[in-house]
């Protein structure tokens, strides 16, 4: 399982908190990539739900992690 930006930004607007399987449906109805699908169906399913993607995938950047300067705008 590998996850990448592109990847996970196809989970961004799922409907969270999910299970896997409200996951794989969501990525399966629309239309994200099969790696998308594959990476879902390897994480261990203990009957969970994750809240957000960052519970997937803890590397997954958020919008503390870019520098905007805000004075530019």
């Amino acid at each position: 399982m590998y996850w990448t930006l592109e990847l996970a930004s196809k989970l961004e607007d799922a409907p969270w908190p999910a299970t896997i399987e409200e996951l794989v449906d969501y990525a399966t109805r629309s239309g994200a990539p099969m790696e998308v699908i594959e990476n879902l169906k390897e994480l261990e399913d203990e009957g969970g739900v994750y809240e957000t993607i960052e519970d997937i995938w803890p590397d997954y950047p958020t919008k503390e992690d870019f520098f905007f300067n805000e004075d530019e705008y």
